[in-house]
């Protein structure tokens, strides 16, 4: 039975989903911060006596962490553990009258564009001075900056344009202003996110202005490395790999989530590109930087799938033999192009294609590393677990790529680069040891 608490408001926001809603969580807890609130993500303790899940919507199995997610605070407040519980994100936004009937004791449901609504009901003001600045959740030697929001692409299995809306870029102004702000309290490595990188600029700029950011951010002293992620293929800006090339501080990585090998499923994902035009691509992208890593994901078991499609997209990765690669089976979205045809490749077949994929990966990224050994890396160290300093290349990102252990009997210093000479490899693990 619930009773009435007398303490003090403290906030504890959990996030659940991609690195985009870390940053919105990110400014939340800023915001709140700001306000003098007593605020903490993911907190350990139950001490907190508001709840602020920001939630994923992305496809069936984040939906449903969100769910069970929202449904144990709730069993939380029920209980007298906490007092409030207010559920914001993408599958509130998407979801929201859905979920206000199903769910009746969360307090109030948040779409992605309403955090002065959500301030509001906190007794928060919205301080406009505390744009651009941002509280980590992260380590504080690498954050994500978001550049855009939304997004304008036609992908037909996609349900993010209906909960994040069209692209929006932000200024290179505006995002020069936080990077600075960032590396000024010790940020080393940006990671820039958004839905679309490549799109960036045409809706302020009228043209694909991410070069141009980049080598403002390049001359930004004290930002070591500026990574890449999700990247679309069609309509590549070629002028992007020129100024990777140029900049040292620019990892040589690229994330481009291409989905299929196949061009008929690109065709019917309105992915706008072949099966050749997306290989022709990766080649010129690897003529301009040779030693770039890219990483991509795939769709298993998109509608009209055949065994012949797959096959297809098998020989594909067989062939470009990327560094880094995952796989989701497809999820049915409501409202979104694909749900107008039949669901009709079995999920257990979906399963199979995805783990025959990544048996395949696997092989390649063993001999992929295996051809590491031996050479030396700059390494930035994130985390010390078990007997090993963990770190990364500049080859790979933080939470989904490979990682490079060295053995705690040698000192690291966390947040750190040192120089690694790697001895031993696994599938997705290199070991070496710290050299001057």
């Amino acid at each position: 039975m619930k009773t009435k608490t007398l303490r003090k408001n403290k906030v504890n926001i959990v996030t659940l989903g991609c690195s985009k809603n870390l940053v919105d969580s990110e400014v939340i807890y800023t915001q709140l911060k700001g306000n003098g609130m007593n605020v903490t993500h993911e907190s350990k303790k139950d001490d907190a006596n508001v709840v602020i899940v920001n939630t994923c919507g992305f496809i069936d199995n984040a939906k449903q962490e969100s769910i069970d997610t929202i449904l144990r605070y709730v069993d939380a407040k029920e209980s007298g553990i906490i007092d409030k519980l207010y559920v914001t994100g993408c599958l509130s936004h998407r979801y929201k009258d859905e979920l206000e009937a199903e769910i009746p004791a969360v307090d109030a449901f948040f779409g992605t564009n309403e955090l002065p609504r959500l301030l509001k009901t906190l007794k928060a003001d919205y301080k406009h001075e505390l744009i651009g600045e941002r509280l980590l959740t992260t380590p504080t030697h690498y954050a994500y900056l978001k550049i855009a929001e939304g997004c304008d692409r036609p992908c037909s299995f996609c349900a993010i344009p209906l909960m994040r809306g069209g692209h929006v870029s932000r200024s290179i102004e505006d995002l020069v202003v936080e990077a600075k702000s960032l590396v000024k309290r010790g940020t080393k490595e940006l990671i820039l996110i958004a839905q679309d990188l490549t799109y960036y600029g045409l809706d302020i700029y009228k043209k694909r202005n991410l070069s141009e950011l980049l080598e403002q951010f390049a001359d930004i002293e004290g930002l070591d490395w500026i990574r890449l992620q999700y990247a679309y293929p069609a309509g590549f800006p070629m002028d992007v790999l020129d100024t990777m090339a140029k900049y040292p501080n620019i990892c040589k990585y690229l994330d481009m989530p291409l989905q299929s090998g196949s061009s008929e499923v690109l065709k019917r994902m309105r992915r706008g590109i072949t099966r050749e035009k997306t290989e022709d691509l990766i080649n010129a992208i690897r003529d301009k930087v040779p030693e770039i890593a890219l990483r991509t994901t795939l769709i298993s078991g998109h509608p009209g799938e055949t065994e012949a499609d797959f096959e297809e997209t098998y020989q594909f990765v067989e062939k470009m033999r990327f560094d880094r690669l995952g796989v989701f089976t497809y999820s049915h979205e409501d409202d979104t192009h694909s749900h107008s045809f039949e669901d009709d490749v079995p999920a257990e077949v979906k399963q199979e294609r995805a783990d025959e994929i990544m048996a395949l990966q696997q092989d390649i990224s063993m001999e992929l590393n295996q051809n590491r050994i031996g050479n030396t890396y700059k390494v930035l160290f994130d985390r010390k677990e078990g007997g090993y300093f963990i770190g990364r290349t500049q080859f790979d990102s933080p939470e989904v790529d490979n990682e490079v252990l060295v053995p705690a009997t040698q000192y690291v210093r966390l947040g750190d680069f040192a120089n690694v000479k790697v001895n031993r490899a696994e599938e997705f693990d290199l070991y070496g040891e710290v050299v001057s």
